[in-house]
């Protein structure tokens, strides 16, 4: 699969790829160097993803992997789905891992082709409690797997748009 440029032409929209949709309970990541996508571990039963979760494309984070993209639409796409993007927000964060730390930044956006969510131009648009369940999934996730996400900031759009541009490789 050739993976998308990150910026479109509009420099406010970026491209991701979906690696997990909403509502699954099975863990897709993308393996670049074979090309294929492959199912990394399934969350306990109760537990899934609130929304469609991939990665930014041509970035690389301090976990080695691309940026985290947590992207808000009307309904679950599917593993390998490129979508079209403006950015929210971020949620700073760092992990924690066998006592080693890094930062781990999740950048939340809502899809161009969402009805539901089409309002949000901001993260300051999300309702509240909407935001604190994002962020207790990603602290519960993280527990699960022994690992431990703390919460260092949210940030606005325009710093969403500064990581990625800091994360591209």
């Amino acid at each position: 699969m050739k993976l998308p440029s990150p910026f479109t032409k509009d420099e406010k929209l970026i491209q991701i790829v979906i690696e997990t949709p909403k509502g699954s309970r099975n863990k897709y990541v993308y393996d670049p160097e074979n090309e294929y996508f492959e199912l990394k571990k399934t969350l306990p039963f109760g537990t899934v993803f609130p929304f469609d979760f991939g990665f930014v494309p041509g970035t690389l984070a301090e976990d080695g992997d691309p940026l985290d993209v947590l992207v808000l639409m009307d309904y679950p796409t599917f593993p390998g789905c490129v979508l079209k993007c403006r950015c929210l927000g971020v949620i700073l964060a760092e992990q924690t891992e066998k006592r080693k730390k890094y930062r781990n930044d999740r950048i939340l956006c809502v899809s161009e082709e969402s009805l539901l969510y089409s309002h949000f131009k901001t993260i300051k648009d999300l309702p509240p409690d909407m935001l604190n369940e994002i962020i207790e999934f990603f602290t519960h996730y993280n527990e699960m797997a022994e690992k431990k996400f703390k919460l260092l900031q949210v940030r606005n759009e325009i710093s969403a748009l500064k990581v990625i541009k800091t994360h591209m490789v």
